[in-house]
């Protein structure tokens, strides 16, 4: 039995040419009708509704209404807030939440700047030789200079509480320069690495983009 030949190199090439402005007309076509369907309100609602559930925030909803109170006291953007706990400790999802250099809670901060450099022991890295108990103490953070906060007013800053830690980031990157718009002076400041930097700027453009494209798909310009 002879074997048939398939179809050669050459024939499928051609068909490719001739069947590429076709495939261009119908794209085309495509794209003109379905602007002419959008104008039906029907169309247009089922269109809206769907860009508005596939526009998404990469924040966890829960941690949100926290980062914009701490931004309301201190005039820190929240999503700036939110980059450095992802950056930190991926959004408290590190455990144990203790680096191995001595850095702190949710927000990771070295205890002599949560307590204040001017303590005693401080120095070097920041680890210091702080009392367990001092480290929490509002009036002992006061004394020293730190950046700790009692956020939710119960007698304690405590770096592992995350109310407190976020206040207490806050507090630190408004401090540096993030509530006047330094924000990568501020960034800077928090950890002195040009990755650092980097990487909570990557994630703070990333949010602040989302938060856009959100505000877009909900509240279109009229």
């Amino acid at each position: 039995m002879k074997k048939q030949k398939g179809i050669s190199y050459k024939t499928k090439l051609w068909m490719i040419v001739l069947l590429l402005p076709f495939t261009i007309t119908i794209y085309i076509l495509a794209i003109i009708g379905w602007k002419e369907l959008v104008k039906i309100p029907v169309v247009q609602e089922w269109a809206e509704t769907l860009q508005k559930s596939t526009v998404k925030l990469d924040v966890p909803s829960e941690y949100i209404d926290l980062y914009k109170k701490a931004e309301e006291t201190y005039g820190v953007p929240w999503t700036l807030l939110a980059a450095h706990h992802r950056i930190e400790t991926r959004f408290s999802t590190m455990d144990p939440l203790l680096s191995p250099v001595g850095a702190e809670g949710h927000l990771q901060f070295m205890p002599c700047t949560f307590v204040g450099w001017s303590h005693p022991s401080c120095g070097g890295l920041g680890k210091g030789e702080i009392p367990e108990k001092d480290k929490i103490n509002p009036a002992i953070i006061e004394k020293y200079g730190g950046y700790g906060v009692d956020a939710n007013n119960d007698g304690k800053a405590d770096p592992y509480d995350l109310e407190d830690a976020i206040y207490s980031a806050a507090n630190y990157l408004a401090a540096s320069g993030a509530a006047d718009g330094e924000i990568e002076k501020a960034i800077f400041n928090y950890n002195h690495s040009e990755k650092y930097v980097e990487d909570v700027l990557h994630f703070y453009h990333l949010y602040e983009n989302q938060v856009k494209e959100i505000q877009a798909a909900y509240y279109p310009a009229e």
